[in-house]
């Protein structure tokens, strides 16, 4: 419960890599999610090198710039948005993009039920990106999970060279914490509807 009510989403890390096998250690962590069917859908890519980091960052970032010009979002909140996001994953020693398969999930040939499969597939891999965060605080790491690649997965896709059935769902900034952040939660009773 500790690991739970202290883990915070961190933006700032100091500039010391994460070792590898803390990575490791977290990621098996993230394995251990429950899943639908136990087919386990999620895959991981996992980014220390700085060039690859500023690439996707890049890649990134222009797509945001694309779709907020769309948008008509006044050119200095455009900029705003995209150096930030570029800070948060350069600023990162490691990145990790939480991605899902639907490879071993089950197959429909009706829309409506294969909805539901990847809808099943989301949470599951959703599940496994918190099992991830909480290790990654509980091993004394901070870490923050953007949901960016949502929007730009193709071009995700096309800088990490993942494979094709590879859908990026988030990404997560990994490293040692450079800041303190204090959240509160509402009342559990405004979440909560008992019969």
């Amino acid at each position: 419960m500790q690991t739970i009510f202290a883990r915070r989403s961190i933006r700032q890390y100091t500039d010391q890599p994460v070792p590898r096998p803390l990575i490791e250690q977290v990621l098996t962590a993230a394995v251990w999610a429950a899943s639908s069917h136990n087919r386990q859908p999620w895959r991981f890519a996992v980014v220390t090198d700085a060039a690859i980091k500023q690439r996707l960052a890049e890649a990134m970032g222009a797509q945001l710039r694309r779709d907020l010009a769309a948008d008509g979002v006044d050119e200095a909140v455009i900029a705003r948005d995209a150096e930030r996001s570029y800070a948060r994953i350069t600023g990162a020693p490691a990145v990790i993009m939480v991605c899902l398969t639907m490879r071993d999930m089950d197959t429909y040939a009706d829309q409506r039920r294969s909805l539901l499969e990847q809808h099943m597939a989301v949470q599951s891999t959703a599940m496994a990106g918190m099992n991830l965060l909480l290790a990654a605080h509980d091993v004394g790491l901070g870490a923050c999970w953007m949901c960016a690649p949502l929007f730009c997965s193709d071009v995700a896709r096309a800088v990490l060279e993942l494979p094709e059935d590879w859908q990026p769902q988030g990404l997560v900034t990994l490293g040692y914490p450079a800041e303190i952040r204090e959240k509160t939660r509402r009342p559990l009773e405004e979440s909560v509807l008992w019969r």
